[in-house]
């Protein structure tokens, strides 16, 4: 388990082997047999109980925990380690967005996205990011330790239902930019704010929202943010 606590959450803590980039590492990579782990939740509760059932195998060390989203790759440059788990939903950066961080710079750190939302269009774009995992949170603490395992040697593991679901539910329909001018709306905002915010003209805009309503089969952009989210497309 790693030892020290800054005091504040959103910190990352150093294991007791002090190892991080500092001393030339890549930032994967711990010593000996011991699995190194990085866990991203921004629930403290929840962290230290995952922290501390992780902390019982006998192979698995915690040796860094954040709190945020955009603490993740800082964390990962200061430690050396094996296996990132990380929470989807988390303030500053989704858990999707910093996997996908974490594959640009090192490609080598296997990726374990944990969600309590089963939504199955998660699961495809969490794997699109370069997760090698995906699983729901309310999983067994054995059953994680075992994915933690597997995505070592090299083994994707994913929750067997959130993978039939998303078999069920198709490709996302979106485009990236019509994703983005969602997310945008979704604090209603209007167009000429929304134009102002992503560098686009009003019309286009309007075309960009006009465009997800119609693929997402509802009335307007309040239930096409609502049914995108749903389905896990933003």
């Amino acid at each position: 388990m790693s030892s020290g606590n800054s005091g504040n959450s959103g910190s990352s803590e150093a294991g007791a082997s002090g190892a991080g980039g500092s001393d030339g590492t890549d930032g994967t990579g711990g010593s000996g047999d011991v699995i190194r782990i990085l866990l991203a939740e921004d629930q403290a509760m929840v962290r230290e109980a995952l922290a501390a059932l992780l902390g019982l195998e006998p192979d698995i060390e915690v040796v860094a925990q954040v709190s945020r989203g955009d603490e993740v790759l800082a964390a990962v440059r200061a430690h050396a380690v094996d296996v990132a788990l990380l929470d989807i939903e988390m303030p500053g950066m989704t858990g999707i967005e910093a996997a996908a961080q974490l594959r640009a710079e090192f490609p080598a750190l296997k990726v374990i996205v944990l969600t309590t939302f089963g939504r199955p269009g998660y699961l495809r774009t969490a794997m699109e990011a370069g997760a090698q995992a995906f699983l729901v949170k309310d999983a067994p603490a054995a059953q994680l330790a075992a994915a933690v395992r597997k995505v070592l040697a090299g083994e994707r593991v994913i929750d067997p239902t959130l993978a039939a679901a998303a078999l069920a539910e198709g490709a996302n329909p979106l485009t990236d930019r019509e994703r983005e001018v969602l997310r945008a709306a979704a604090d209603g905002v209007g167009n000429a704010e929304l134009a102002k915010a992503l560098h686009l003209s009003q019309g286009t805009v309007r075309n960009y929202l006009s465009t997800a309503i119609q693929k997402l089969a509802v009335r307007n952009r309040a239930e096409a943010v609502r049914t995108a989210r749903d389905k896990g497309w933003l």
